[in-house]
């Protein structure tokens, strides 16, 4: 497993538990990039320590403008829509211009746009971008991708998770957050994603954690780790800080886990 997708519900804790896990892989001496696929949310970059975002992977393919008219043209020519593909040739982490990634000490940080503007548009092209850079990224031995999604599940319906390898679901103590996962876990399971898994995160105690699991593994859903309830965390994102530093060890259990 090299490239990693991390969905759930709005709010589950998506970029913070991208964010620890990128850490704790650079701490296996690995090179993690993280993808922000997330359309709205703007934190990521603050929680990995990039003061600048760099210039979204949209402009890298011509602007929102030439994709739309590229994805029509596809379209046009008898490519089903879940089937454009955007880049011409693959392309290496090392080879993305400097204009569109920052790079720091064994993580690098890519993000794909956001939508600014009322009556922008649909987020699809976004979607369709996403998707054909996953697709196209050819990984060299000890890289790993880990890939911010939006919250839900309409990327599943445009297919951006064909080009990764393994889905880890963060669930929250919530219903809704377990339905959700579980949902993810069935459209996985229809692009033949097999590994798929669940990271339970702001949980309070042991007993919780006891709870969420037994509902999950109830509905074929294995949560591989639980990452306690933790105010530092909530301070340090209110605060638009680095999550680098905070003396969290389940994290790296995970990329264990991930790993081996």
């Amino acid at each position: 497993m090299k490239k990693i997708a991390v969905c759930g519900k709005g709010g589950s804790g998506k970029s913070v538990v991208t964010t620890l896990l990128a850490l704790a892989l650079r701490d296996r001496g690995m090179q993690a990039l993280v993808v922000d696929s997330d359309d709205s949310n703007p934190g990521l970059s603050r929680m990995l320590g990039f003061d600048e975002v760099p210039s979204p992977l949209i402009e890298f393919m011509g602007g929102k403008g030439k994709v739309e008219k590229d994805i029509e043209a596809r379209i046009k020519s008898g490519v089903p829509e879940p089937l454009v593909n955007l880049l011409l040739n693959d392309i290496a982490v090392k080879a993305i211009p400097a204009r569109y990634i920052r790079r720091s000490d064994g993580i690098s940080f890519v993000t794909v746009g956001k939508i600014f503007t009322a009556l922008e548009g649909c987020a699809c092209p976004l979607g369709i971008v996403s998707r054909s850079f996953l697709n196209g990224l050819k990984l060299a031995p000890g890289e790993v991708v880990l890939v911010d999604m939006e919250a839900g599940v309409e990327h599943f319906g445009r297919g951006v998770e064909t080009g990764v390898d393994c889905v880890l679901v963060v669930v929250e103590p919530s219903l809704d957050s377990i339905e959700v996962a579980l949902k993810i876990r069935q459209m996985s399971e229809q692009i033949h994603i097999g590994n798929v898994w669940a990271v339970l995160n702001k949980v309070p105690s042991p007993e919780m954690a006891s709870e969420l699991t037994d509902k999950l593994n109830s509905r074929s859903l294995s949560a591989v780790g639980a990452i306690k309830y933790t105010p530092d965390i909530f301070e340090h994102c209110l605060r638009g800080q680095a999550l680098s530093g905070l003396p969290l060890k389940e994290p790296g259990r995970i990329a264990d886990f991930l790993f081996p």
